[in-house]
């Protein structure tokens, strides 16, 4: 187990690299301690658990809502759960959201953890402090940023995935090639799927680089001033098109980094949407969807980054440096309605 720790604005954070999820009982208090996971969760690696006091969620998307919160707020009340208590978030992006949101309201802050155990949470989700629920057809709009008190990384619960959830999760991953790291680009375009499948070494190196990158730009920019927003790319138009057609995340990123590109060559100059569509084609991801573009204009109107009548856009100079566009909304409506 690889301890490194990570100082945030309000908080530092103990990330565990190369860990086990059996090491969990030597970083908390197995008796001020409560897991939060989802049902599938739970059936794969109840043995390691079993010592934990548990809430048991049902799992997806669509319960990562507020009655789903009330629900746990009243299983806390229960357990009766104090300021003592440390809730452990172990799961993919829906139960890392909840958990930091249940313990950032539960009786005014609560300490929390996370053991990610999809791909997707392990280089996303669970970094950066961002915690929230969704509403109706909007995501995340209801949250808050509060930092965990650690992450542990254990990559044998990867083995349980199905491929399409190892697809969402490179899809964030080659989203943080595209905006800011050239050089995992390359390795990306060298490797596939299996290649990481069927590689702990080489999995777990390209996991620790995505988490130490994502972690640097929080970092620098924890509340979402500037840099941060470039973690968005892909995500304007994925987060409309997410909900609306029932998308996994990284599928609906993959198509927004799809689009981005194309507005980055009509706005920017861009010239590598083909490498960025070829590398997201090779790890089992779309790069457009056919759409609504009424509908889904209507709910990216909604986007938390808007600023009145602009919007903040997220497009690549060069494949390894985003930039933060400010778009007028009428051009948005323009581009979007060029696409195929």
């Amino acid at each position: 187990m690889n301890k490194q720790t990570f100082q945030f604005t309000t908080a530092a954070v103990d990330y565990y690299f190369n860990a086990s999820i059996k090491q969990l009982k030597e970083i908390v208090d197995i008796q001020n301690t409560i897991i939060i996971t989802d049902e599938t969760i739970y059936q794969l690696h109840q043995s390691q658990i079993s010592e934990f006091k548990v809430i048991i969620v049902p799992p997806g998307e669509k319960h990562k809502n507020q009655s789903t919160i009330d629900s746990i707020i009243n299983q806390l009340i229960e357990l009766q759960a104090d300021r003592k208590s440390t809730l452990v978030g172990i799961g993919g992006g829906v139960i890392t959201d909840m958990t930091g949101y249940v313990a950032s309201i539960y009786m005014r802050g609560i300490n929390f953890g996370f053991v990610p155990s999809t791909l997707l949470a392990m280089v996303d989700a669970s970094i950066g402090g961002k915690n929230g629920i969704d509403v109706g057809v909007y995501k995340n709009m209801v949250g808050i940023i509060r930092q965990p008190k650690f992450l542990l990384y254990d990559v044998s619960l990867l083995k349980t995935l199905e491929d399409s959830e190892w697809s969402n999760g490179f899809a964030e991953i080659i989203k943080h090639a595209c905006i800011k790291d050239a050089a995992m680009f390359e390795i990306l375009k060298s490797n596939n799927l299996s290649s990481f499948q069927n590689n702990t070494q080489l999995l777990a190196d390209i996991v620790e680089r995505n988490a130490k990158l994502k972690t640097e730009v929080v970092q620098k920019d924890e509340f979402e001033k500037a840099e941060r927003k470039l973690l968005n790319f892909g995500h304007t138009l994925g987060h409309a098109l997410e909900n609306q057609y029932e998308l996994f995340h990284g599928q609906a990123v993959a198509i927004g980094m799809g689009y981005a590109s194309i507005i980055s060559e009509q706005l920017l100059g861009f010239n590598q949407t083909k490498e960025i569509k070829s590398v997201i084609e090779n790890y089992g991801l779309p790069t457009k969807l056919e759409f609504d573009k009424e509908r889904v204009l209507g709910v990216l109107k909604m986007d938390k980054k808007r600023e009145r009548e602009t919007i903040n856009y997220i497009l690549l100079e060069k494949i390894g440096t985003g930039v933060i566009k400010q778009i007028p909304l009428v051009e948005i409506d323009r581009i979007v309605n060029t696409f195929n």
